[in-house]
């Protein structure tokens, strides 16, 4: 089950089409395992807000149109033409094309950057000393 519905990932954002809008009732279902990962007990709202986000930032703006002159998720590039060179940098998400968490969205869910430790072995024994 989902954090959000098709209709609310489309409000505010633009209307779907149908094809769209299957892909995005299976993206939400993924987008669900991905934020229980990093916020299972955040408040409902917040996990609609992010499952929103990360759908809408994966369906794109809808012009489809022409490939675009660099590869998605890439922040920087150069490209040569007789010379048949091409480099490109990709953002510091390192995912192009896929769910992924912004750190606002960690932050929203909980999940910030906090300082401490933790063993490998807690948990492993129980008060009594086992």
């Amino acid at each position: 089950m989902g954090y959000a519905v098709v209709e609310e990932v489309q409000a505010g954002f633009r209307t779907l089409t149908d094809e769209e809008r299957e892909r995005c009732a299976a993206l939400l279902e993924e987008a669900a395992l991905v934020i229980d990962a990093y916020g299972k007990n955040a408040d409902p709202a917040v996990k609609r807000l992010v499952s929103c986000r990360m759908v809408r930032r994966l369906l794109g703006d809808g012009t489809g149109g022409e490939t675009p002159l660099y590869p998605m998720g890439a922040t920087q590039g150069s490209a040569t033409a007789l010379g048949y060179t091409q480099s490109w940098t990709m953002g510091s998400s390192g995912s192009a094309g896929e769910l992924y968490l912004s750190k606002l969205e960690k932050k929203l869910l909980g999940a910030g950057n906090r300082i401490g430790a933790a063993g490998p072995l807690e948990g492993l024994c129980d008060a009594a000393g086992d």
